[in-house]
C-alpha cells in the first residue's frame, strides 16, 4: 500500500544537509570556545548558545565535549589532507612537493589561528584523545609526507637509504613545534614564510642526493 507525497514528508537528502550543516555549525563553534576558554574550562552549553541551538541539540551529534574534539580534529585533518593534494598535484618535483607541504601547513596555522590554538594546544588536553584516538587521520596526513619521500627516492633525487617512515615524523615534528611556539607568543616575532623555507632547506640538505645532474638540488641552489 502506498500513501500519496503530500508534501508534508522532508526530502531524505534535505533532512541529512540539515544535520550535516547543524553539526558543522556546532563544530565551528566549539573552536571559537575552546580556543577562547581552554578545553577544560568550556563548556557544551556555551558551545550550544554560541551556535545558536539547545544545549541537549549538541548530544543528538556528540557523546560529550571529548568527542566533539576527536571529531573536529578528525574532520579539519581530513579539510587539511585535500586541500594538500590539490596543491601538489600541480607539481612534479619532489622537492617542490615538499616545500609546498611545509608552506601549507604553516600558512594553515597563520590563516586560521583559532583551529591551530585548538589543534596545537587544546587537543593535548584531552586524556580521551590521549588514551584512545587510533589515528586513522593523522596517519593519512603523515602519509602525504612519506608519499613525497618515496616519490623522490624513486626518481632519484632523494636518498634511498633514508626510512620515509623517519623523516615524515621528523618533519611534522619540527612542524608541529614551530606551529605551537608561533600560537603561543603574542607577539608572533617568528615570520612563518621564512621559517617555511628554513625548514626546507634543512630537509632538503639532508635528502637531496649530492649529483652534479640533479635539477632539484640545483634548483634549491639558486
Amino acid at each position: 500500500m502506498t500513501f500519496p507525497n503530500n508534501g508534508a514528508a522532508p526530502n531524505v537528502a534535505s533532512v541529512r544537509r540539515a544535520r550535516a550543516d547543524k553539526r558543522g555549525k556546532i563544530l565551528k563553534s566549539a573552536v571559537k570556545i575552546f580556543a577562547r576558554k581552554g578545553f577544560y574550562n568550556a563548556k557544551i552549553s556555551e558551545i550550544a548558545r554560541h551556535a545558536g541551538i539547545a544545549d541537549g541539540t549538541v548530544y543528538l551529534y556528540f557523546k560529550n565535549k571529548d568527542d566533539i574534539l576527536i571529531s573536529l580534529f578528525e574532520e579539519s585533518m581530513g579539510n587539511v589532507i585535500d586541500a594538500f593534494q590539490v596543491k601538489l598535484a600541480a607539481l612534479n618535483d619532489p622537492a617542490e612537493k615538499l616545500l609546498a607541504f611545509i608552506h601549507h601547513h604553516l600558512e594553515l596555522v597563520r590563516n586560521t589561528p583559532d583551529l591551530a590554538a585548538v589543534l596545537q594546544l587544546e587537543l593535548r588536553q584531552s586524556n580521551k584523545f590521549l588514551r584512545e584516538y587510533s589515528g586513522s587521520r593523522f596517519n593519512d596526513y603523515l602519509n602525504v609526507i612519506s608519499a613525497i619521500v618515496h616519490e623522490g627516492q624513486e626518481a632519484g633525487l632523494f636518498h634511498k637509504n633514508l626510512m620515509p617512515g623517519i623523516v615524515k615524523r621528523a618533519l611534522f615534528g619540527a612542524l608541529d613545534e614551530f606551529s605551537t611556539l608561533w600560537v603561543l607568543r603574542k607577539d608572533k616575532k617568528y615570520d612563518l614564510r621564512d621559517a617555511g623555507d628554513q625548514i626546507g632547506k634543512l630537509f632538503l640538505q639532508g635528502l637531496l642526493v649530492e649529483r652534479h645532474d640533479n635539477p632539484a638540488r640545483k634548483a634549491r641552489a639558486r
